[in-house]
Formats: C-alpha cells, structure tokens, sequence
C-alpha cells in the first residue's frame, strides 16, 4: 500500500481549522495543525509535510511572507492556500511567491482535495473561480505594481506586520529576537520609505496591502 500523502494545515480560526481537518483526513495524513505564520515554519521545518494548506491572514506572520521564508529553506516545497481573499492582486502574489494551489474557503469541500492531488503531480492548481485573464496580466506586470512590492525587506514587512497586530516595541523585538532599538530602527525606516509619520498610518498602509487583515 502507497503512503498517504502529508499534510501540515495552517489556519488561526480553530473551527474552521477542525473543518478543514475532517475534509482532508479520509485522503491524507494531517501530521499538524498551526495557528500563525511562525509556527508555520517551525513545524514545517520538523515535519517536512509533502504539502502545506494555508490561510493567507495569520498572525504574526501572514502565510504569503511565511511562504517566501519557506522556499528560501526548500525551494520545492508545496503550499497551498485556503483562503477568503478572491481579490486578483492576493492570487498574483502568492504565485509570486511560489504558492502552488489557490482554493477559496466557499469552495474547500469540492475544491481542497482536488487541489492537492493536483499539487502532488507536480501541477498548478487554481480555483475556478478566479478570473484566469485578469491573473495572467498581473503576473506578466512588474513585480513593483504588485500587492505587497513596496520596496520592503522582509524584516520590515515582519516588523509592519507586528505594529499593526497592535504590538509593543518589547514584544516585536521578544518575537523577532531583536533588541528593541532594532525594531525602532526598522519603524523608523518603514516611516521614511512609505512616506508616513504614525504607527496608525503604518497599520492602515498594512492592511490596505494585504500584510494584516482587520
């Protein structure tokens, strides 16, 4: 008998996440649930699952940043993302980043299972319910008209994100093992690039770009 294929699911909704488990576990071997980004990589590090089903909006590290953490560790891991967000410009960045399916949340109990097989072949999998034209002309745009293509390291979208999630400068460093001045250091900056003066700016600016969601 052939070894099931395993899955680490990342999602911070437990209810939704206990769904998405009951779905998935008659097919495949969930080896782990997580509840944000950073966890996410330490687990997937543990485990190495042969795929990786997770939501974009995750605290303290959303799944698209969490995905391009991944690839730098392995750049033929699979992820694919279960999410609310049908917004074109979320699809093209997460393809961007090396995503290799896109499922919607309406559509997960026809979609999700398809999607991973799809994966495991070595295929891309996109929901149907997205406009393919309208993706394939974001993909083919310069990678500084997209979604989260500010300009930003990512110790800086890190540190945006964190400031938006409403944390203290203590506690961004504490979560990035930084010293606070670090992390002064890097609102300062993110300030200077974007053009804003306050953290509330900041945290608008994030969620306008998809980096946290309300």
């Amino acid at each position: 008998m052939s070894r099931r294929t395993t899955v680490l699911l990342a999602d911070d909704h437990t209810i939704v996440a206990e769904g998405i488990a009951s779905l998935l576990e008659p097919e495949y071997d969930l080896v782990g649930r997580v509840h944000n980004g950073r966890e996410l990589l330490r687990v997937a590090e543990e485990l190495s699952p042969d795929v990786i089903v997770s939501d974009i909006s995750m605290p303290l590290l959303n799944g698209i940043d969490a995905l391009r953490q991944l690839r730098q560790r392995d750049p033929a891991c699979r992820v694919v993302f279960l999410t609310v967000h049908a917004d074109v410009s979320y699809v093209a960045e997460a393809f961007r980043a090396g995503a290799a399916g896109y499922v919607l949340k309406q559509s997960a109990a026809e979609e999700l299972r398809l999607a991973i097989r799809t994966v495991m072949e070595g295929h891309i999998y996109l929901t149907p319910l997205i406009p393919r034209d309208r993706l394939d002309d974001l993909l083919r745009a310069d990678a500084a008209d997209d979604a989260l293509g500010v300009g930003l390291t990512p110790r800086e979208r890190e540190v945006l994100q964190l400031l938006a999630e409403g944390r203290a400068v203590k506690e961004i460093a504490s979560i990035l093992t930084i010293s606070p001045r670090t992390v002064e250091f890097h609102k300062y900056n993110l300030m200077e690039k974007l053009g804003l003066h306050s953290t509330a700016e900041l945290t608008q600016f994030a969620i306008k770009h998809g980096i946290v969601s309300v």
